[in-house]
């Protein structure tokens, strides 16, 4: 898989400065295989069967059926696809990558956001940026002349939210609006993984809007020292809340974590403590709130620690989702808020949860 690493069109993006990147490390095999070589053929064909779910869900226009949230579910589905090791054009599934990816730029505004009917704004937008910019490099001339178009309007849009004047406390963030005044990490994460992919493809991110939005989410750290549990003599972690000073959350702790990652903290202190939140309280915490949503930021934060964090979280991974897949090769829908968004939208995550180790998609390689 080759991808190009810059790009002229990106001299168009606004408040921009060059800067150096590490290049993308290439797939290896799983560091654990042995201890988890048992769930490898189970794996495969789990997520062969959810691939030709999605696939048969989706429409000719690109999108996929049921749900709300077009662009995000057509954005993560496409990424689902990649992460398997899929290429646009080619293959069982290259028309499909393809017309997600069309989907996806067509719903772009003026503006540079892209939303569909039912999207929710910067959540989906920053989705949308992380796949165009995932994909870049990959797909034929006509359809890479779009992406140098639409890619660079949307990651200025990004950069532009993030400068809107804010209280010093959520400087760095982003919320669900381009000229929203507060911040929160979850919409920060998706913004973050969209810029850092972007720039590691070459665009002038400056690395000053990296390290701002890495400040944001560290001061939604819980403020005290781990504590160790009695009983193992484990640390049981320091977790993240959804803004400065909330309380800490699965969903929140994990993209922290995975945010910090890859941002060039791997293995930090602050990293570290968040991995053991994470499995301090994982039987704990999984199955309420954005099931989902957790287990993809878990999935990608346990593995980007690697270690003892992978190996732990791998086997409670693979065991819950194998399980629970349906015939038809779909996860079933989440709660709470996740409802709407639709099967097409778990099955997507389930598939990017559980294909982190075959480290086709270069954002998420150590």
């Amino acid at each position: 898989m080759t991808r190009r690493r810059a790009n002229v069109l990106w001299l168009l993006l606004p408040l921009l400065a060059i800067g150096p990147e590490a290049s993308v490390v290439p797939a290896r095999a799983d560091e654990a295989e042995e201890a988890l070589s048992k769930y490898f053929g189970p794996l495969d064909k789990a997520l062969d069967k959810a691939l030709a779910y999605l696939a048969k869900q989706q429409a000719p226009n690109g999108s996929f059926q049921g749900g709300q949230s077009p662009v995000a579910v057509a954005s993560l589905a496409t990424m689902a696809f990649l992460a398997k090791g899929y290429t646009p054009g080619t293959g069982p599934y290259g028309q499909h990558i393809n017309r997600g990816i069309d989907f996806v730029m067509d719903c772009q505004k003026p503006n540079g956001l892209i939303n569909g009917p039912g999207d929710r704004g910067m959540y989906s937008h920053g989705m949308a940026a992380l796949m165009l910019s995932e994909v870049s490099g990959m797909v034929d001339a006509k359809r890479q002349a779009k992406i140098d178009q639409a890619l660079p309007k949307a990651v200025a849009l990004i950069l532009t939210a993030q400068q809107v004047a804010k209280p010093p406390v959520h400087q760095g963030g982003w919320r669900y609006n381009a000229n929203s005044t507060d911040s929160d990490i979850s919409l920060t994460g998706w913004q973050l993984m969209a810029i850092r992919s972007a720039r590691s493809n070459g665009a002038q991110v400056p690395r000053k809007a990296i390290d701002d939005a890495v400040g944001f989410v560290l001061r939604c750290r819980e403020r005290r020292a781990p504590a160790k549990d009695p009983k193992t003599g484990r640390s049981r972690g320091v977790g993240f809340g959804y803004q400065p000073g909330g309380a800490p959350g699965l969903e929140r702790t994990a993209v922290a974590v995975l945010c910090l990652e890859l941002c060039g903290h791997h293995r930090s202190p602050e990293a570290v403590a968040g991995g053991d939140w994470l499995l301090a309280n994982l039987s704990s915490r999984f199955g309420a709130g954005y099931f989902y949503y957790g287990l993809y930021y878990s999935s990608q934060a346990m593995f980007q620690l690697g270690g003892e964090y992978w190996q732990q979280f791998a086997p409670y991974l693979y065991e819950m989702m194998l399980k629970f897949q349906r015939d038809d090769g779909s996860w079933p829908q989440g709660s709470s808020g996740e409802a709407a968004a639709g099967p097409c939208y778990s099955t997507a995550m389930g598939v990017l949860s559980l294909a982190v180790s075959y480290r086709q998609l270069p954002i998420y390689q150590r």
